[in-house]
């Protein structure tokens, strides 16, 4: 196993990830990201996200793709968007090195906090995240506005 940064060619085994993930987790309609989506978002002038990329045998198999923020109570910290294991590749400690590798940019980087999600019926992943020291936060809610809401909210609420 080997892990490192990943690259602009490694894009197209990152969004066939992320659309492992987004299957897994019964959206399998929702990735709308291309390749092209990737590299440019990841690899231009101010990359909006880095990732890092678990290879067995020049095969990508797994992927941590995470960004910077900024919390107003504890200044910079990184937020884990996606962290995605195939299938055939689960329970080899796969997952556990790239969720280290993870922890070990926030300490590189100093920063005071790692977020992340996790779906409340994905009892292992939260086991997993509580063992390894993580507090799950049961009392807070995830808000979201997607895109039809972005535009009832501009073409209604704004005029």
């Amino acid at each position: 196993m080997n892990i490192r940064k990943g690259n602009p060619q490694d894009m197209e085994a990152v969004l066939g990830l992320i659309q492992e993930l987004a299957d897994f987790e019964k959206e399998p309609d929702a990735v709308l990201i291309t390749v092209d989506d990737l590299i440019r978002d990841g690899f231009g002038a101010t990359p909006l996200f880095h990732v890092f990329v678990a290879e067995v045998a020049s095969e990508i198999v797994g992927i941590a793709l995470y960004y910077y923020r900024y919390s107003t109570w504890k200044g910079k910290i990184i937020h884990l968007e996606d962290l995605v294991v195939k299938d055939k590749m689960r329970g080899t400690g796969l997952g556990y090195a790239l969720y280290s590798e993870i922890i070990k940019q926030g300490k590189r980087d100093n920063v005071r906090r790692i977020d992340w999600h996790v779906l409340d019926w994905n009892t292992p992943a939260i086991e997993f995240y509580e063992k390894s020291g993580a507090k799950v936060l049961r009392d807070w809610y995830v808000a979201q506005m997607d895109e039809a809401g972005i535009n009832y909210f501009v073409d209604n609420r704004l005029k």
